[in-house]
């Protein structure tokens, strides 16, 4: 928002972020809808018999300057806000796009500042790296990522960078998915090993900020929490709009605003 170890610290969204050429919206208010949709459910867990492995090549001279994957476009400035109820409580996620850079492993990386509060108090507080290539693949190059319990840091867990300890760079969006794609989201031995899968390209969805038509649907995962699975739905120009997490939790993380520079 990108399954990672953030979810046993309330799931920030990571990556997550965001499109809405090609989809339509109309500005709505919705109230919070059912949790993940059997249907939803059903296509993420009977994709893998159709999986295919999608690795792009990794090549730090390819880079270009701006990410605007129409999935996944990180515009400086940008300001996403979503929400989600727990039974802890009602938590809320700012997604800043900022115009900070940070060089890793020889490609100059977008910074993202991921901020999650539950009632009010800090739980989580996150700085992102991604990057784009020349084909458009939007590529994931670590997390910086801080969790606090009434304002006193409590752990790191889930921070990584490309390049260090054996991590390398992962996809968070491919140039061109097709339904059944398989690519590697995070890799760093011990710490994080995400993977997403591409289960529909035609979704539907309905959040407080708007309704979204021809969505791209990922299922992710990571063998380091087995049974955990968690569902985003991506708008063309936006980027994440929903998350759902019907199996190892029960969360839905929507889209509630959206400001642009």
């Amino acid at each position: 928002m990108n399954v990672q170890p953030i979810f046993a610290f309330r799931m920030a969204l990571i990556a997550t972020l965001l499109g809405l050429l090609g989809c339509s919206h109309d500005g709505t208010q919705s109230a919070f809808n059912s949790l993940a949709p059997s249907r939803q459910d059903a296509q993420g867990m009977s994709a893998s018999s159709n999986a295919r492995s999608v690795v792009p090549p990794f090549d730090p001279a390819s880079f270009v300057p701006r990410v605007d994957n129409p999935y996944f476009p990180l515009t400086p400035g940008t300001v996403y806000s979503y929400v989600s109820r727990t039974a802890d409580g009602v938590e809320s996620n700012q997604v800043e796009v900022t115009r900070d850079t940070k060089t890793i492993v020889g490609v100059r990386t977008t910074v993202v500042h991921d901020r999650v509060d539950l009632d009010g108090s800090l739980i989580e507080d996150t700085f992102d790296w991604y990057a784009q290539d020349g084909e458009g693949n939007v590529w994931y190059f670590g997390e910086d990522t801080k969790q606090y319990d009434h304002g006193v840091l409590v752990g790191t867990v889930g921070s990584w960078e490309a390049g260090k300890n054996g991590a390398k760079a992962g996809i968070i969006m491919l140039a061109h998915p097709q339904k059944g794609d398989e690519y590697p989201q995070e890799e760093s031995p011990g710490v994080v090993a995400d993977r997403a899968r591409v289960v529909s390209l035609s979704e539907t969805v309905t959040v407080p900020y708007g309704t979204f038509s021809g969505c791209l649907q990922t299922m992710d995962w990571t063998p380091l929490e087995p049974g955990v699975r968690e569902f985003k739905f991506y708008a063309r120009g936006i980027g994440t709009v929903l998350e759902l997490t019907p199996r190892g939790g029960r969360e839905r993380v929507e889209l509630t605003a959206l400001s642009r520079p």
